[in-house]
């Protein structure tokens, strides 16, 4: 996949942490705020054939 880093806002890395049934995965913080996510909010997950991911919040 080739990004256009002009239309890039952030890059960052974020960690997974999977115990028994419950699986989570930790936004970093810079994402929450560019995003203005807040409790309840969805982010939509979009896997590609290729292994890669677009997340995008979900419009209310």
């Amino acid at each position: 996949m080739k990004i256009d880093l002009d239309k890039v806002k952030c890059i960052t890395e974020t960690s997974i942490t999977i115990r028994g049934s419950r699986r989570r995965i930790t936004v970093p913080s810079e994402v929450v705020e560019i995003l203005r996510l807040q409790d309840s909010d969805k982010l939509r997950w979009i896997i590609f054939k290729d292994g890669s991911i677009h997340i995008n919040k979900v419009q209310k």
